[in-house]
């Protein structure tokens, strides 16, 4: 009770009676469900209880009364409480003692009852053992009597039919050896009826073997002896037999292939009717004559699908040519699987469901017809149509092939799964061992001439080095024109970078004509290249090229890599396995290549030669062109990294020495990235300072030095908010934030090179400060220049290196204050400063000599100070 930790509420309290006519409050009165309340709280109970305790006079009586505290009415009170809660502690006692004896009754009634119960099952358990044992003959009742009459009269019958057929076996052999005749077979065959083709059949087995032994001669002979069997011939104690009158080989072989051909005569029969039962009595009696081949080949090769689809396989691969199109476009979603050959897939699946059933019932050794029947269906049917689609696509372009390829991939895949969970002739349990090992079989053997060796990925990295290079054939042309020389082009072009600009546009169409490529894929790449057609652009001298095709586009390398992510999920669906790192360590070879060395590094190249011609630019205002290249540079940066780490590097995890080279490629080429975005940023802040500094040297000596004439140019001078100088920087300065915004993605990197832009503003600011001598009505404009040089800073996103490296924004203020204070106060200023370390005594010293009563004492004693 005194533990309980429930959490107070409004309905916590205990019931409580009060009395409002008796002198001290009456106890509260409470039972055994108050301490069960999940609400109840043990301050919350014991406040009740003082409450009640205090007199009703006394909670009314004035504020500022004082009364001796009387103990009384709260030792009653408790005394009370405390007697209760005994006479409910006993009372919860009392009720536990009679559950616990009503617990262990319980307990002992069904101790009582499992024992009854375990003393009939054992009884039950005699009893079934003894029927067993009276069952199974090992007493001498009468049951076990009948049992083995039932036994010995079923093994005399065998006897009797066995010494029948030895009986009938003789007398054929006898006939076909004396007579040279076998009417006896022949009357049992031409009665018809399963039974009696199964008895002829196996009748001639046994004579064949019985000729082998008895007329050996009518056999082949090896090595010019006769065969000896068991003993017969040749043997020092062999028996002469007599030779028989005619050759039984010859004769049992021309009965047993009359026989066979009328049991292939009745098995078509009975297929043609249904008659499943006469189909099974045929096929196992033809098994014994050559496993079944026969029977196999006669029900496979007379099916009706395979004569349909004989007629069927010079159709040639039609298809929408819209359909053809957009397989080749890869920018457009893949249309599927081709027609002919989904419908091709859908009857199979269909057909091999429905003659399993039949093979089922029709064949005693349904697998071996099976397997027979699958292996027809795949390797001619559905290999055909197969060859003749990924012929049409390859027509078509490289990636129609692969898109084909995956697809027609997938469909069969899916009909294999398809006929396993069927389980065909096992069905409705999933497909046999054997069945499965098949059908896994007949699906590798489709496919492994499209993935032998390095096939696949060769033909996949032709395809993205020509889609490559055709998207980045106008943006190359123009940066080669721009150096005036050519560079790299693209690695499938191959050129040395000594030729010329005509020498590569020629590469790339001449290669266009010359290869091997399909006509609707020249098309295809020369409208991505943003080429009208190949002759065309052999005939123009000039390639026409704009700044935009100068640009980079995250849409052009968003395109790159949403065409490698489809390489690559087509590569782990089709050539997914050992080879799979290697697979993937060539698509990032080729992804760096033309994303970060032809695309990324071209323009940062160029941007970087922008930027560091603008430095000595000293007449006219810097071009910052180049500064809007490097958002979109970053952010392809960006998605490089983060699609190398998310997709190639872990699908690469199988090959440790593999993945390690993929990563030192990607760290370095990464690294060299960043340099470059790093050189352009500081060639830009110096271009940047340099012409700042240019204008700060327009200011005039007399800007802080003006006359205190009334009326003169000086006086009206002071009166404007800044110097021209001030101006123009101010000017100058605006125009970079927005440009820097909308250039350098907001966070890290654009606060760090504010930071250090603003660090060598400040630092310009220093210096040109301690070049003008600096009057009191001059400290005011200095004054006025340095709020608004504050203002543009002001706007800056700067980092805390700016505040840790000369006290932030106050700092610079304080210029102006060193010019404007008088001597006194001038002395506390530096005073503090020093103190706070904000600036080198050598500044200080530098601003305080710039003012005009340097010589005066106190200024003097403050240089004496420094």
């Amino acid at each position: 009770m005194p533990g309980t930790t429930s959490t107070s509420s409004s309905n916590s309290q205990p019931p409580t009676t009060y009395s409002g006519r008796s002198v001290f409050g009456q106890a509260p009165t409470f039972d055994l469900e108050t301490f069960s309340n999940r609400d109840f709280v043990v301050k919350d109970f014991v406040e009740s209880l003082s409450d009640s305790a205090v007199p009703p006079n006394r909670k009314s009586g004035p504020a500022n009364q004082t009364n001796a505290f009387d103990p009384k009415p709260f030792i009653r009170t408790f005394e009370n409480a405390l007697n209760r809660m005994v006479e409910i502690s006993a009372d919860l006692e009392h009720r536990e003692n009679e559950l616990s004896a009503a617990v262990r009754r319980a307990e002992a009634q069904h101790g009582r009852a499992m024992q009854a119960t375990k003393s009939e099952l054992d009884e039950a358990r005699a009893k079934f053992e003894r029927l067993d044992t009276s069952l199974s003959g090992n007493d001498n009742n009468s049951v076990s009597r009948t049992v083995k009459i039932g036994q010995r009269l079923e093994e005399l019958d065998r006897q009797r039919i066995r010494a029948q057929d030895t009986k009938f076996l003789i007398q054929c052999w006898l006939e076909v050896s004396e007579r040279g005749e076998l009417f006896m077979l022949e009357d049992i065959r031409r009665q018809g009826g399963g039974e009696g083709k199964v008895r002829c059949a196996n009748i001639a087995r046994q004579l064949m073997k019985i000729s082998q032994r008895l007329d050996q001669e009518s056999w082949p002979q090896v090595n010019g002896a006769p065969v000896h069997v068991n003993g017969v011939n040749g043997g020092p104690n062999a028996i002469q037999k007599k030779r028989p009158r005619h050759n039984t080989r010859e004769l049992i072989e021309k009965f047993s292939e009359t026989l066979e051909k009328d049991l292939l005569k009745s098995f078509d029969e009975f297929y043609r009717r249904e008659n499943f039962e006469g189909m099974h009595e045929c096929a196992k009696v033809l098994y014994d004559f050559n496993s079944g081949a026969s029977v196999i080949g006669a029900f496979v090769n007379q099916h009706q699908f395979f004569i349909d689809r004989s007629q069927l396989i010079t159709e040639e691969v039609g298809g929408d040519p819209e359909s053809w199109e957009r397989l080749a476009d890869p920018d457009a979603q893949a249309p599927g699987v081709e027609p002919s050959l989904q419908a091709l897939i859908d009857e199979v699946k269909v057909v091999v469901q429905e003659e399993s059933a039949i093979i089922k019932r029709a064949f005693p050794y349904a697998e071996q017809v099976m397997t027979k029947f699958l292996q027809r269906v795949f390797q001619q049917s559905i290999q055909q149509r197969l060859e003749m689609v990924l012929e049409k696509a390859n027509t078509i372009s490289s990636l129609a092939f692969l898109r084909s390829l995956q697809a027609a991939r997938s469909a069969i895949s899916t009909l294999i799964d398809d006929l396993k969970m069927h389980g065909l002739i096992q069905t409705p349990e999933p497909a046999s061992p054997q069945i499965t090992m098949v059908l896994d079989q007949q699906f590798d053997d489709l496919f492994v001439p499209y993935f032998a060796g390095s096939t696949y990925i060769e033909r996949e990295k032709r395809n993205l080095e020509e889609l490559y290079s055709s998207l980045l054939f106008k943006f190359t042309i123009f940066h080669s024109r721009r150096r005036k020389a050519p560079t790299t082009l693209m690695k499938s072009l191959a050129k040395s970078g000594s030729e010329m600009l005509s020498s590569a546009r020629d590469a790339y169409v001449e290669r266009l004509d010359s290869s091997d490529l399909a006509p609707a894929q020249k098309k295809m790449l020369l409208r991505i290249a943003g080429l009208k057609d190949a002759e065309n652009a052999k005939a123009q001298t000039e390639i026409e090229v704009s700044t935009e095709d100068g640009v980079l586009s995250t849409t052009n390398t968003k395109r790159m890599l949403k065409w490698l992510a489809e390489a690559v999920g087509r590569g782990l669906e089709l050539n997914g396995g050992n080879e799979t790192a290697r697979d993937v360590s060539a698509l990032l070879h080729i992804l760096i290549s033309n994303m970060a060395e032809i695309y990324l590094d071209t323009a940062l190249d160029a941007a970087n030669d922008l930027a560091a011609s603008q430095e000595t630019v000293a007449k006219s205002e810097p071009d910052l062109s180049y500064v809007p290249t490097l958002k979109p540079a970053i952010t392809i940066m960006h998605l490089l990294s983060t699609f190398i780490h998310t997709v190639l590097l872990p699908l690469a995890s199988s090959s440790i020495s593999v993945r390690k080279e993929m990563t030192r490629s990607t760290t370095q080429t990464l690294e060299n990235l960043e340099n470059k975005v790093n050189t352009i940023l500081q060639h830009t802040i110096d271009v940047i300072l340099n012409w700042t500094s240019r204008l700060l040297a327009n200011q005039k000596k007399t800007d802080f030095r003006p006359r205190d004439d009334p009326g003169s140019v000086q006086t009206t001078y002071t009166e404007l908010l800044q110097t021209p100088t001030c101006q123009t920087v101010y000017t100058f300065l605006s125009r970079l934030h927005p440009l820097f915004l909308t250039s350098v993605t907001p966070g890290p990197n654009l606060t760090a090179f504010l930071t250090e832009l603003a660090l060598g503003f400040r630092a310009l600011l220093f210096a040109h400060f301690q070049k003008f001598q600096v009057n009191a009505a001059g400290g005011i404009m200095v004054t006025k220049d340095l709020t608004k040089y504050i203002e543009v800073l002001r706007t800056w996103e700067l980092g805390e290196e700016f505040e840790q490296g000369g006290g932030g924004l106050e700092s610079v203020m304080e210029i102006g204050h060193l010019f404007v204070v008088g001597p006194e106060a001038l002395r506390e200023r530096v005073r503090g400063l020093r103190e706070k370390g904000v600036w080198e005594a050598s500044i200080l010293r530098g601003i305080v000599g710039r003012r005009e009563d340097v010589g005066s004492v106190g200024v003097q004693s403050v240089l004496g100070m420094l």
